[in-house]
């Protein structure tokens, strides 16, 4: 990680990133999404169906296209073979752009789900220079370690936060092998890392979001978290944020609590989410 907690160089793409990326599906509105670029963002997970956002990077990248990291990709099929090359052609045509920066396979469950078929689709798509790098998502850390100990994939997406640390036993150790970029989402567990869990004190201590994507962002192995505003204020907050730098010790400790305690409700059962 280079010592400006505010940027990064995602793995072994080489690609340099502000360590905030962004998601529109909560429709944050197209001045946040300028407010971003403007606060340096420039990495965007990206779907045809987030009009702002296709709206706002159609219009920035006319003359600067080499300033952004645009992300998508085609989900994966429960049954039958995913359409990567249709998924990848639409998301170009859409957004008048000649490639992808990162192209992901969402939504791998199982060794199955990305295979060598899979695997040298993306190396024509980048062959044919219509993607530069490619990358999964998973809920199966076992399955992406797994990934990661082969030397693949240029990017792994997964979820990380204080209440889900597995990642620490099932990837990390094993990126040393790949040195995949990591982007993670959900730092703040869907925001149940917000609100006071069962059993926790009454005048306890609550995080705020800014505090989540802090801790996130202090594991050394995280390159980029995700975060997906409602509105222009939340954007702003959680990049001042994440400019007061790493947290600190006593934070941290504090984080590993709490996580344990919304991490221990869930599983009896009170606001399980997976």
């Amino acid at each position: 990680m280079e010592q400006d907690f505010t940027y990064t160089t995602l793995g072994r793409t080489g690609l340099k990133a502000f360590r905030l990326g962004l998601s529109a599906t909560y429709r944050p509105g197209k001045k946040a999404i300028y407010k971003a670029i403007d606060e340096g963002i420039n990495f965007f997970f990206w779907f045809g169906f987030d009009t702002q956002m296709t709206k706002v990077l159609k219009d920035v990248i006319k003359n600067h296209r080499e300033d952004f990291i645009i992300t998508t990709g085609s989900y994966n099929l429960l049954i039958g073979h995913p359409n990567l090359r249709k998924t990848l052609e639409k998301r170009l045509r859409k957004l008048k752009t000649d490639y992808i920066d990162i192209f992901y396979h969402l939504g791998v469950l199982k060794e199955g789900d990305f295979n060598e078929s899979i695997l040298e689709e993306f190396q024509r798509f980048r062959e044919e220079g219509k993607i530069r790098f490619y990358g999964i998502s998973t809920h199966n850390r076992k399955f992406a370690g797994q990934l990661a100990q082969k030397g693949e994939p240029d990017v792994i997406m997964m979820r990380y936060n204080a209440a889900h640390r597995g990642a620490e036993q099932d990837i990390f150790p094993y990126l040393k092998y790949s040195n995949s970029g990591i982007v993670s989402y959900t730092a703040t567990r869907w925001r149940y890392l917000l609100r006071q869990p069962k059993g926790w004190p009454k005048d306890g201590r609550i995080p705020n979001a800014g505090m989540c994507y802090r801790f996130v962002l202090s594991n050394p192995y995280i390159h980029v978290c995700l975060t997906a505003p409602t509105n222009i204020k939340q954007l702003t907050e959680n990049i001042s944020a994440i400019r007061e730098g790493p947290l600190k010790e006593d934070d941290m400790e504090f984080m590993y609590e709490f996580g344990d305690a919304v991490y221990n409700a869930s599983k009896k059962g009170l606001g399980r989410i997976f």
